[in-house]
């Protein structure tokens, strides 16, 4: 019999680090193995000093992230990468910098999510999104929900600014209990709208992790998913 040759991925990461670290982990859990060379050859970019997208994008100071992730795509490549992933929702809306720069496919993850969504929750038409401001204003989910059918329910206001506090604690460290009660509360004002399903659309979020009152998907582990299957070479 054949041995398929697995393949490597590639992680633009530090966006924010711990949430690159949280998908590695996941990556591991997915991973049927019996031994370290069941696991998947992960080349990892962990960089915390990619321009901040909350900067470019909603405050308007900035400097451009792309560029800086473009070259990161293009090292991982010549080091080895057979596919590239980017494990933050936000840093999307550079998707194209990314996958211009390189010869290998770059995983796009808010098409996944969306896809995901669509296959395995088909009656819902309703969809919240948990995610900073900067995934609002640049309509990623938005525009490929809207695709679908399916449409994006966000936190009013208030809400929405308590849940950027929660993803900028989270990149401090602070993952207490107090950060967890915003969080949910976050969560139940979605329900409230009449959104009973949600998308985990942060990665700071998929690493705060915990139970919440929403049923949820959450966009990290549909990628570590991802990745398992591609670079097993699973159809």
């Amino acid at each position: 019999m054949t041995q398929v040759q697995e393949k490597t991925v590639g992680i633009i990461g530090g966006m924010g680090p711990e949430a690159t670290v949280d998908l590695m982990q996941r990556i591991i859990d997915l991973t049927p193995a019996t031994d370290d060379i069941d696991h998947i050859h992960c080349l990892v970019d962990n960089n915390p000093k990619i321009p901040s997208r909350i900067k470019a994008l909603i405050e308007g100071t900035g400097e451009d992230p792309g560029p800086c992730m473009a070259d990161m795509g293009k090292r991982l490549e010549s080091w080895g990468a057979d596919f590239l992933v980017i494990p933050c929702n936000t840093a999307h809306y550079y998707y194209h910098a990314v996958q211009d720069a390189v010869s290998i496919p770059v995983i796009h993850l808010i098409d996944l999510v969306t896809k995901h969504v669509q296959s395995d929750f088909p009656t819902h038409k309703k969809v919240g999104i948990l995610a900073s401001p900067a995934v609002a204003k640049t309509g990623l989910y938005t525009k490929r929900l809207e695709e679908l059918s399916i449409r994006d329910v966000w936190p009013d206001p208030f809400y929405q600014d308590q849940l950027l506090s929660v993803i900028k604690q989270v990149k401090k460290g602070n993952t207490g209990p107090g950060v967890m009660k915003e969080y949910k509360e976050v969560c139940e004002n979605l329900i409230d709208k009449d959104a009973n399903l949600a998308i985990i659309a942060c990665t700071e979020l998929s690493a705060l992790g915990g139970e919440l009152p929403v049923t949820a998907v959450d966009a990290a582990d549909v990628l570590a998913t991802e990745i398992v299957r591609v670079a097993k070479n699973w159809t």
